[in-house]
């Protein structure tokens, strides 16, 4: 698929920034671990639907987020068909969701991705990673830069912390390497304690 132009994303981004600082006010780590230019997938646990509002505000580079495809025909349709979301059919083996992801990352963009495909809401630290990102990163020698979200998003008070990881290169084995992503974001949710984010679904 063609990726959209992010116009309306640059115009929604320091709206993202005031919401979350002032609404949420969270704690950032490791921005200097995202490359400035290039191609490049962020990759991390999916704790609440603010979170991608929280990755956007919260560091400089425009994100095509693979986002479910139901949003495409919901109510926010025109915002998510016009800030450069690639959509997903989560229903399916969806193959052209991985082509849209390649798509941007050719052209040395950066694509976000969830690899659990949903919102955890489950008692497990994190759940089992969809293969998707590893393999977009294999196919166009993209580097991974992995993060955490942990706490919670209480309005006006305390909010959560992202932590941004090391970038990391995937090897040829892409399940070895999924699970090695997996691994490396639940030892750091882990060392977080990780606090259950869960208790207020409606957020």
């Amino acid at each position: 698929m063609e990726i959209k132009d992010t116009l309306l994303y640059k115009i929604l981004k320091p709206i993202a920034y005031i919401l979350i600082r002032v609404g949420y006010p969270p704690k950032v780590i490791g921005l200097e671990n995202i490359p400035k230019t290039g191609r490049v997938i962020l990759a991390g646990n999916h704790t609440k639907q603010l979170d991608p509002i929280l990755l956007m505000g919260m560091q400089k580079r425009v994100i095509h987020f693979l986002a479910k495809d139901e949003l495409f025909h919901g109510k926010v349709k025109w915002i998510i068909k016009n800030v450069g979301c690639i959509p997903v059919n989560r229903r399916i083996h969806d193959k052209n969701a991985l082509k849209g992801a390649i798509n941007a990352l050719e052209k040395d963009l950066c694509v976000g991705i969830f690899p659990e495909g949903t919102i955890n809401r489950t008692d497990d630290i994190i759940m089992p990673f969809k293969i998707g990102a590893v393999k977009a990163a294999s196919e166009t020698n993209s580097v991974i830069v992995p993060f955490t979200i942990t706490g919670e998003y209480k309005l006006f008070k305390k909010g959560p912390k992202l932590e941004f990881l090391k970038p990391i290169k995937v090897g040829k084995d892409l399940d070895k390497e999924n699970e090695k992503l997996m691994n490396c974001i639940k030892n750091n949710l882990k060392k977080e304690g990780l606090k259950n984010v869960r208790k207020n679904d409606s957020i």
